[in-house]
């Protein structure tokens, strides 16, 4: 697979590998030493940016990625994310956010006895903390860096005067939001920021939470405790109504001989040399298959026909709960 850059010098895998699903969000998590496999599955694929979070679990997820990656640590990028409020002794989730300086110090050195490692490739602040400046964010982020702990400092679905204010402090790398053709809002304002900024892009939920993969319908039940069935976009007449844009990635997929996600994940790709999308799996099967993605060269008369379509389709739900909404974008 070839390689892409993050920022001014942090070099990894075109795709990399989101390993919530692993621990959490989409139903009961699944079998760890499964999911070992599966992510060294990924390493020996080319795959060398792999994503999770404290927040994942809580803590769980660290760990698996930790002693997944601790025999080829030298080899990957490791990124995780501070910011929630979670008590680092219990794991007990208090609410909101938490983004103090003597906090972050604190979750970064419990992140790297779960990681198994001495730094921390790529930190992310996970969510904008209102209580706290985001320059003085940057600021504990940068004494980690100077200390060695930290290599990369992050956001995760931040406002574009934030990543202005933050990168002024310490140098941004990347930024975390979600993206793609179902949810196409970054186009915006964000990426010409990113791009001016020389800062790099690493969507999340690349395959629209698994709705662009062409295998959820409105037929579709999930787990009882799987995060859709709180998301407006996945509510059954949503569904229903957002099957005209899997149709589109279907349509240039049968032509090319490629899966709908496959060319969701081209599409991306194309966007931008300095985009890396994430998409999380626990299936080899569609692991693969996401990896096929990589190697899709799409045309220019491809992207233009994707862009002709789906601009013609007004999407049905928003992305996420009210609740969580409103975390985003500060």
């Amino acid at each position: 697979m070839e390689n892409r850059k993050l920022g001014n010098n942090l070099e990894v895998s075109a795709l990399g590998l989101g390993c919530m699903s692993m621990s959490s969000a989409y139903g009961p998590p699944a079998d760890r030493q499964e999911m070992i496999k599966l992510i060294r599955a990924a390493h020996e694929r080319g795959v060398t940016l792999f994503d999770t979070a404290e927040a994942y679990g809580p803590f769980v997820n660290e760990e698996l990625v930790g002693e997944a990656l601790q025999p080829v640590r030298d080899k990957v990028v490791i990124a995780t994310k501070f910011g929630f409020d979670i008590d680092l002794a219990t794991g007990e989730r208090r609410g909101g956010t938490n983004s103090r300086p003597e906090h972050i110090r604190a979750v970064a050195e419990a992140a790297l006895k779960r990681l198994r490692t001495d730094r921390i490739d790529l930190f992310y602040q996970h969510r904008v903390d209102p209580a706290v400046p985001i320059e003085d964010v940057a600021g504990a982020v940068k004494a980690l860096i100077a200390e060695g702990k930290v290599k990369h400092f992050g956001l995760s679905e931040a406002g574009v005067q934030t990543i202005r204010r933050a990168h002024a402090v310490q140098a941004v790398t990347a930024v975390q939001s979600e993206f793609s053709l179902f949810w196409r809002a970054p186009e915006q304002e964000l990426l010409p920021t990113l791009e001016e900024l020389g800062i790099g892009f690493v969507p999340f939920s690349p395959l629209g939470a698994g709705f662009l993969t062409g295998k959820i319908d409105e037929t579709t039940q999930f787990d009882s405790t799987d995060f859709r069935n709180l998301v407006p976009r996945f509510s059954v007449e949503a569904r229903k109504a957002n099957m005209a844009l899997v149709n589109v990635v279907k349509s240039v997929g049968a032509r090319k001989g490629a899966s709908p996600a496959q060319v969701a994940l081209a599409w991306l790709l194309a966007q931008k040399r300095w985009i890396v999308p994430i998409p999380g799996t626990t299936k080899l099967q569609r692991l693969e298959e996401n990896l096929g993605g990589a190697d899709l060269v799409l045309s220019r008369e491809d992207l233009v026909e994707i862009d002709r379509e789906t601009s013609r389709i007004k999407v049905q739900g928003e992305r996420l709960p009210e609740a969580v909404l409103k975390m985003t974008g500060l």
